[in-house]
């Protein structure tokens, strides 16, 4: 009988995407190719993809030294330590199927305020030198592939340790094949002690690390022009605050796909702690070496295009965790109740579009590319979100069609658009 229990609590996972194991396998070794060409394709003589740029960088780069990786763990090992002792603001978690709810601790805002206390200080003290961030600069794809390294320990250590013990697994990574298992992740909520593997790595050493390289390029770029680009402050200003200002709403990831649906396994891992430092921060490393002047009218417009997206995002989604609280006025907002008792908003922001949010994301992702004027490579970042995006609206749609069943159908009959109102 615990046997037949243990099945039906983690079933069988049947269906598979990004094209079953074939896809993992692709993906799992295809995207730190990725992150390498991207880490060496930016230049003082611009940014190309030509194979023989990209092998030429290669022969001059060494993989990753035994200093760096020393240092990128030191650095995995702190934040974990400070995720640990800095005090937060205690959530419970949504209640899981197996009837658990888990408890969080958020402590974004004061993590990120030591850091940069930190590096204001060693600032001071080196006239403003700052080792660190020349260090980043010099080291940056051995830092790159001392994540990609790590992404594979810890996937392992994932994969191997969710055989043990009475685990909820997750439903779309159980599928007893050990490439797609091992890429979706099978342990649905992995922790060691108190700290939250799945929250830690998707809010500390890799959104950091962003910020930390995007503070390099400028350091860099000050070091050797004895002045800094209008555009790589832009840049540097959007992107730091889309991290900080995240840290304010951590309590809201208790809730979403990432982590109430989704396994810990690479390809969250490796999302995490390569793919969004070492190739969000590709605007940056362009604009380090290649300084591009922008007219005040220039700045003006690319700001307006920022503050456009973001106004949308933290908008809507402010609209739907009041809306989830209760915190609304009766006859306020519209809605579907559905037979689960969830209610589905049909009004304000999400009447217009059923993932307006991720449209929000999508403009603003534009004002991080537009500073790098006519060089192609640094759009990368605009046309990876924009799959990122359509492919994770799929997988909530078909989530939400499996859960919701008719109402959901009648929900987008209410709201027919995806992401545009009247376009798309």
């Amino acid at each position: 009988m615990a046997v037949e229990t243990k099945q039906e609590l983690n079933p069988k996972t049947t269906h598979f995407e990004f094209s079953g194991p074939v896809g993992a396998f692709v993906l799992t070794f295809g995207l730190p190719l990725l992150v390498n060409v991207l880490c060496v394709c930016c230049t003082k003589e611009g940014c190309s993809l030509a194979p023989s740029h990209i092998i030429a960088q290669w022969k001059k780069t060494p993989f990753l030294t035994a200093e760096v990786y020393k240092v990128y763990l030191l650095w995995l090992a702190a934040l974990a330590l400070a995720d640990l002792i800095v005090p937060g603001q205690i959530v419970d978690g949504t209640e899981l199927r197996n009837g658990q709810r888990l408890k969080y601790k958020f402590n974004g805002t004061r993590v990120i305020a030591i850091l940069g206390a930190l590096l204001l200080s060693r600032g001071v003290a080196t006239n403003w030198q700052l080792p660190e961030l020349q260090f980043i600069y010099t080291n940056l794809t051995q830092l790159a592939n001392a994540s990609i390294v790590t992404s594979f320990a810890i996937s392992t250590y994932l994969y191997i340790s969710s055989f043990f013990g009475n685990k909820l697994l997750a439903l779309g990574g159980n599928s007893h094949n050990v490439f797609y298992d091992f890429f979706m992740g099978r342990e649905l909520n992995p922790r060691i002690g108190k700290l939250d593997l799945k929250l830690f790595l998707e809010m500390r050493p890799g959104l950091l690390l962003w910020v930390l390289i995007d503070l390099a390029m400028v350091h860099h770029q000050w070091l050797t022009y004895g002045r800094v680009s209008a555009s790589i402050v832009l840049v540097t200003l959007f992107q730091g605050y889309y991290v900080i200002e995240g840290t304010f709403y951590e309590a809201g990831l208790v809730s979403m796909i990432d982590t109430t649906l989704d396994g810990l396994g690479f390809m969250l891992v490796f999302g995490d702690i390569s793919l969004v430092p070492f190739t969000y921060s590709l605007q940056t490393r362009f604009l380090a070496d290649n300084f591009v002047e922008l007219s005040w009218l220039q700045i003006a417009l690319i700001t307006s295009v920022y503050l456009l997206g973001i106004a949308v995002f933290r908008l809507s989604n402010n609209e739907k965790n009041k809306f989830k609280q209760g915190k609304t006025n009766p006859g306020e907002y519209t809605y579907i109740e559905t037979k689960t008792g969830s209610k589905l908003l049909t009004s304000g922001w999400w009447g217009m579009a059923r993932h307006i949010n991720y449209t929000g994301d999508w403009i603003s992702s534009w004002a991080y590319s537009l500073p790098c004027g006519f060089n192609l490579v640094p759009y990368y970042y605009v046309v990876y979100f924009g799959v990122l995006l359509v492919h994770r609206e799929s997988r909530d749609e078909a989530k939400c069609a499996a859960k919701y069943g008719e109402t959901w159908t009648e929900y987008k009959r209410r709201v027919p658009y995806k992401f545009f109102p009247y376009l798309l």
